[in-house]
């Protein structure tokens, strides 16, 4: 694979690095206070495996059961300056959207978009705009406003009671680790790159301990923080170890955290959403300031995934009250080949 036209600069000498985290903050609400109403089939969740951020989303939707009401479109793995691509479709086009790019809806809201075109992003199939690339409060939403279109069975991901415990620690999760990784890697400076990494390790460390102890992040059952650390720690071998310098120790060589991955990996609904092919191609062949020749590594080996984890001896219920994910919506399986082969 290889990405598009011109690339982008990720890290920039003598600097540290600053995630822009000014997203369009326009909801979907059950209210539509926003000008866009919960409506089963208007809007598209656009997306790209190979991201967590929108792993996030994917992983939520499948949970909830808002495959028929909540279309999905899928972007490539590679891209250039400009945005993701639907070159996975036929015609480069998404069928739906009619578009080429990401970056098209953007424009079609706003024609001087001065920031980052990023996805997750929703977008209103009727006018073609995008309406938020706010990851974080996307997911919140699907859990909170779409709860007239959740699944029967679909778990309670953000539960009344815990909110303000999974707030604290999703956000601490964010900080150390979900945008660690980038800190590290993106570093500019020495200086820069040893704070991210003693603070990820920090962390990884914190959250070792935290979950030694229970199986699960908040609870005794899945949560929305669950599903945040989860896509940083499905990528941390594959990418963050090597290509971002998060090198301490692998995941793999972290006992409890590898337990807990492997758990949430067997869950229905998370294992079965991440595509590996797509995560190695994006970080590898995109940031080419950072691996210029583009060579995609041959490992590591994805067996391990598959191996018993033994995390039910702590407790806990997966999914509370409800019931697991039914199969995968027609077209939506991640190749058999681009995920993890079973021991």
């Amino acid at each position: 694979m290889t990405a598009h036209d011109t690339p982008g600069v990720y890290s920039q000498p003598g600097t540290e690095y600053q995630r822009d985290t000014r997203y369009i903050t326009t909801r979907i609400t059950a209210d539509g206070r926003d000008g866009y109403p919960v409506e089963a089939g208007r809007y598209r969740l656009v997306v790209a495996r190979a991201c967590p951020w929108a792993n996030r989303a994917i992983i939520v939707r499948r949970l909830l059961g808002l495959e028929p009401v909540l279309s999905m479109g899928v972007c490539g793995p590679t891209h250039d300056e400009r945005s993701w691509t639907f070159d996975l479709d036929p015609g480069g086009v998404d069928p739906v959207l009619g578009i080429e790019r990401i970056r098209d809806a953007y424009l079609r809201r706003f024609p001087d978009y001065p920031r980052g075109i990023t996805v997750p992003a929703i977008v209103d199939v009727p006018t073609g705009e995008v309406v938020t690339n706010d990851f974080a409060q996307i997911t919140l939403d699907l859990e909170t406003q779409w709860t007239a279109h959740h699944r029967p069975g679909a778990p309670d991901l953000y539960p009344d009671a815990l909110r303000d415990q999974i707030d604290e620690v999703a956000g601490l999760v964010y900080r150390d680790v979900n945008n660690g990784v980038y800190r590290c890697g993106f570093a500019g400076t020495q200086e820069s790159y040893d704070a991210a990494y003693a603070r990820l390790f920090a962390r990884l460390d914190w959250l070792e301990d935290r979950l030694s102890r229970q199986r699960y992040l908040v609870g005794d059952t899945l949560t929305e923080a669950d599903v945040r650390l989860f896509t940083t720690l499905v990528r941390f071998d594959a990418v963050y170890h090597g290509h971002f310098k998060a090198n301490r120790s692998t995941l793999a060589a972290m006992p409890v955290l590898w337990a807990y991955a492997r758990d949430l990996f067997q869950t229905p609904g998370f294992g079965d959403t991440v595509d590996f092919a797509h995560i190695k191609a994006h970080y590898y062949v995109v940031h080419r300031d950072l691996n210029p020749s583009g060579i995609i590594p041959g490992g590591p080996d994805l067996r391990g995934w598959w191996t018993p984890h033994r995390r039910d001896e702590l407790g806990g219920r997966p999914f509370g009250d409800g019931t697991p994910p039914g199969p995968i919506a027609p077209g939506e399986a991640v190749p058999a080949e681009h995920g993890a082969p079973r021991a």
